[in-house]
């Protein structure tokens, strides 16, 4: 996924380059595409079979992060698209697995340097204007 005319690249995949491993694919490819389910080291690693001190071995490894890290740039990766199709921030936290709209907020100021709002009238001009949303949602 690349965007066009030399804007900026946020996307995930972009910055993760796949396993080697089928294992920890199968876990990457879990939580990119179900970023919304309560993924835990525990739930990950009973999902190859491994312990979680093994599942965090086989990040650091082969995507020099750890599960957490991993679990939380796919959900930052995913609201940051649901933002920039016009949804509004409380339903972003909802659908992108973060337990509350100001756990999202919290991520966004420390890995972006902006507020979900903050990022979503950013990039309402790219979609043309903002598509709406209440200003509870917009906190």
């Amino acid at each position: 996924m690349q965007r066009p005319g030399g804007q900026s690249q946020f996307s995930a995949p972009l910055e993760v380059r796949p396993p080697r491993t089928p294992a920890l694919r199968s876990v990457v490819d879990l939580v990119a595409a179900q970023p919304q389910l309560p993924h835990t080291a525990g739930s990950l690693a009973a999902h190859i079979g491994v312990s979680p001190r093994h599942l965090a071995r086989m990040f650091t490894a082969e995507l020099d992060t750890t599960p957490a890290k991993f679990v939380e740039q796919i959900r930052l990766e995913h609201a940051k698209a649901l933002l920039d199709s016009g949804r509004g921030v409380a339903e972003a936290a909802r659908a992108a697995g973060f337990g509350s709209s100001e756990t999202m907020r919290r991520i966004f100021v420390a890995r972006l340097g902006v507020s979900p709002s903050g990022y979503r009238a950013r990039f309402a001009t790219a979609r043309g204007g903002d598509r709406g949303g209440t200003a509870a949602e917009s906190r």
